[in-house]
């Protein structure tokens, strides 16, 4: 693991990071340099290094003024892969008086956590020293191991680095969230990762101008990344292998377009931007955009998520979204679950597909959804309302003493097969209207229809 061991004549590596003599001797010999990644060769040691992020570290910034002052405040960087947040975090550790412990939550546990504190509390007893504990992936703990950093942050033992790329709202428990300060970082745009890429191809740290790359090529790159200046760096580094392995001089777009077959997708299955792209496929369906569906629909599919789940949140969509103005909506959706089960992949996307215009096409209607929420709100407010005796089923002659069914009209012998004016609903509730039909698609047939039996109509 990468946490700092001190104490008690222990080896550790030096606080603030700072490279040991190996390290050094990568940097100078062209064999070792190449074993370390050109994405960590270009990590910058300084805030001037750093490319993008103005609105945290521009002059003047908070930020960027807290790092400068070497007063750093307990915080969460939250932000997409290679977005930077490791990178910072590097920066404040060579930019800090304070000791710099690195500690990665994947790797690491909670005895390796306890040992760490315990450091920091003799550092800040026996030294005066402050320590600053960066944790990668802060999201990876679970409540109660994030638990174990609150009284540490609140008397100073520590000042907390969290970096996660989920939303802290969901993945860092409420007390320590309280403590932190939020700092969201923001993918790279392609200008920046296009200034990146060139640095790197420059730098005596990075491919020290051994290779060219035309422009096209760097502008190819910058899209393919996505804001990930990880990924970035990563496909430039293949991409100058290749180039080298076939004696060509300069870095193409054609040459990039072989070395990345695949465009990655930036999505989490399980994290937030999943619920970003699922809630913009079912506004544009809601929106009747059938253009759009189809896009955030084949979005989370190229991204795999699951068929299934995109399949049952179509049904929901059907009922709550559609309803009765075309009641072929539902019929559409279940055919298409229990074909796709049939069929599955890749065949099983033609009902997927059809499913998914069909519904954002479809007339809407959202009459269902609030006929329940209206009859559940007056069934709660009323309680258990008495049944009417004329609906009561009278199965014995004491009921029929009673009353039960007395008076009652049987639908089917009534002109029309409506029994006009009978009343079905308890008393307290007479008249009262839960359902009410849009204009649209079939609603307005039932709109019209309802409107006659409720007496609501002219002759009514």
């Amino acid at each position: 693991m990468s946490a700092t061991r001190g104490g008690g004549g222990a080896r550790r590596r030096p606080a603030g990071d700072e490279p040991t003599l190996f390290d050094a001797a990568r940097q100078r010999e062209p064999e070792l340099k190449a074993t370390v990644p050109l994405a960590e060769r270009m990590r910058p040691r300084s805030l001037e290094d750093m490319i993008g992020q103005g609105h945290l570290l521009g002059e003047g910034k908070l930020l960027a003024r807290a790092i400068a002052a070497d007063r750093i405040p307990s915080m969460i960087l939250w932000g997409p892969p290679g977005a930077g947040k490791t990178t910072l975090a590097r920066v404040v550790a060579h930019t800090t008086n304070a000791r710099f412990v690195p500690f990665n939550a994947v790797l690491g546990g909670v005895p390796e956590l306890r040992e760490i504190l315990a450091q920091a509390r003799a550092a800040r007893s026996y030294e005066g020293k402050r320590t600053i504990l960066f944790v990668d992936e802060i999201h990876r703990f679970n409540k109660a191991q994030q638990d174990a950093f609150l009284p540490h942050v609140e008397d100073g033992t520590i000042t907390l680095i969290g970096a996660t790329t989920e939303n802290p709202s969901f993945a860092v428990n409420a007390p320590l969230l309280s403590r932190c300060k939020v700092f969201r970082l923001q993918g790279l745009g392609a200008s920046e990762l296009v200034e990146l890429l060139r640095r790197a191809l420059e730098s005596p740290a990075g491919l020290a101008g051994a290779i060219a790359a035309d422009d096209d090529a760097l502008s190819a790159i910058a899209a393919l990344a996505q804001g990930d200046a990880r990924r970035a760096l990563t496909t430039l580094e293949i991409a100058a292998d290749e180039a080298g392995r076939a004696g060509a001089p300069t870095i193409t777009r054609e040459l990039i377009a072989g070395a990345s077959e695949h465009k990655t997708l930036l999505y989490d299955k399980a994290g937030e931007e999943h619920y970003n792209v699922i809630s913009a496929f079912i506004k544009s369906m809601r929106g009747s955009d059938p253009d759009a569906a189809i896009y955030w629909l084949m979005r989370m599919i190229e991204a795999g998520d699951d068929p299934l789940f995109l399949l049952r949140r179509m049904m929901i969509f059907a009922s709550e979204d559609i309803g009765n103005a075309d009641p072929r909506a539902l019929e559409i959706a279940v055919a298409a679950d229990a074909a796709f089960r049939r069929m599955g992949m890749p065949e099983g996307l033609y009902p997927l597909t059809q499913a998914a215009l069909y519904l954002a096409t479809a007339p809407k209607s959202n009459a269902c959804k609030t006929a329940w929420h209206a009859a559940q709100a007056a069934v709660r407010e009323h309680g258990a309302l008495p049944v009417p005796l004329t609906l009561r089923n009278a199965v014995t002659r004491l009921m029929r003493d009673e009353g039960y069914g007395e008076g009652y009209r049987y639908a089917h012998d009534e002109p029309g097969g409506v029994a006009l004016g009978e009343a079905y609903l308890p008393e307290p509730l007479a008249g009262s209207r839960f359902y009410e039909p849009t204009d649209r698609g079939y609603e307005r047939t039932i709109g019209e229809r309802l409107r006659r039996i409720r007496g609501e109509g002219e002759g009514g």
